[in-house]
């Protein structure tokens, strides 16, 4: 029903700024009665980090930064949800206009700059929400104006380990000063021992996932992975938004904005960053494909590429919660095509094919 109304709400949300858009269709989702999520077909169930998936497609973070709807959000077809990013004190982020439409390219730039309602508010929605069904995790960032950076990932990994299925370690989001500085291997190194020793004192069975930047050198990403995998890390997340402005773009006035550049422009590279990761780690530690995701075909190119599960969601300001099942048919109606049992028998094997060509 949500699915069919959207053609029909999409011209007055696109006739309002990208931002106050935004936290209407939030408050939309928060009036919605409790709904069970519909059924998703079998074969696209998923089992990573010790975590059933009903199926691979998941929300990214940044939609639900407070933790105000992930159930509404599951009842939509998710199958799981990623709320956040999520800092331990309130701030504001950066001044408004900070997100913008380019409709010509089917895409987004951000500058939010981690606005959040901080940790403790984030906490009590999603200690409220215990028992629920739904396989729920939250992105985690640093204060701007922290002076221990990484003494802010642990207060949150503390606080929010017991109340999620996964915590997300964000080193990677372009609109806070510095922050990508943390994907340095000794910096890196240090932040991922101290979550999951944080992880492991309060919540063993959490998962810990890092998000990583599309913008590496494929020098850079041998030093993640390997870190990654050192330290014991269980899933990660390629990519973020990209600082990069292809020369392709067609909406040239936006595309000055600074920020983070999410949708379609976006695919090729993250595939490609994708399937290198894919190339480096294996089945060691499994994949969660992100960028550009808005359509079937393209969810089953970023799993060829290595993908266990998948997330968008800039493809939603386009295309709306429809999108969704659309998605969850073609993949199944791809893996039978196939003739293949599960995602798992497809998940990497043309990474080496898209690695070369991007996508």
């Amino acid at each position: 029903m949500i699915g069919a109304l959207f053609p029909l709400a999409r011209p007055i949300l696109h006739g309002l700024d990208a931002e106050t858009a935004h936290d209407l269709t939030l408050r939309a989702l928060a009036l919605l009665p409790p709904r069970t999520p519909p059924a998703s077909n079998a074969c696209l169930a998923v089992e990573v980090f010790g975590k059933r998936f009903p199926n691979p497609v998941g929300l990214a973070a940044g939609f639900d930064k407070g933790a105000r709807v992930p159930d509404a959000l599951l009842g939509l077809g998710f199958g799981f949800v990623e709320v956040g990013g999520v800092v331990p004190r309130p701030q504001p982020g950066n001044p408004k206009p900070r997100v913008f439409r380019l409709a010509g390219d089917r895409a987004v730039i951000n500058r939010f700059g981690l606005n959040s309602e901080g940790l403790d508010a984030v906490a009590d929605r999603l200690r409220a929400r215990r028992g629920r069904r739904g396989v729920v995790g939250v992105n985690i960032g640093a204060n701007k104006e922290a002076t221990d950076r990484l003494a802010d990932y642990v207060a949150c990994t503390q606080a929010l380990a017991p109340l999620v299925d996964f915590i997300t370690v964000n080193v990677s989001s372009p609109n806070t000063p510095g922050l990508r500085d943390l994907q340095g291997e000794a910096f890196l190194d240090d932040l991922l021992a101290r979550t999951v020793a944080a992880r492991d004192e309060t919540a063993p069975g959490t998962a810990i996932l890092l998000k990583i930047a599309p913008d590496i050198s494929l020098e850079t990403l041998d030093a993640i992975t390997a870190t990654a995998l050192r330290r014991g890390v269980q899933a990660l997340v390629v990519s973020n938004t990209t600082i990069a402005r292809p020369d392709t773009l067609a909406e040239k006035a936006l595309a000055k904005e600074t920020g983070g550049l999410s949708g379609r422009p976006l695919f090729a590279p993250s595939t490609r960053l994708l399937a290198e990761t894919f190339l480096r780690v294996g089945r060691q530690i499994p994949l969660i494909g992100v960028g550009g995701i808005d359509s079937a075909e393209a969810a089953w190119t970023k799993i060829r590429a290595g993908a266990s599960l998948i997330q968008l969601y800039s493809a939603l300001v386009y295309e709306g919660p429809g999108l969704v099942e659309t998605i969850k048919a073609g993949l199944a109606a791809r893996l039978k095509a196939a003739g293949a049992p599960d995602l798992k028998a497809v998940a990497g094997r043309d990474a080496a094919d898209l690695a070369e060509l991007g996508g």
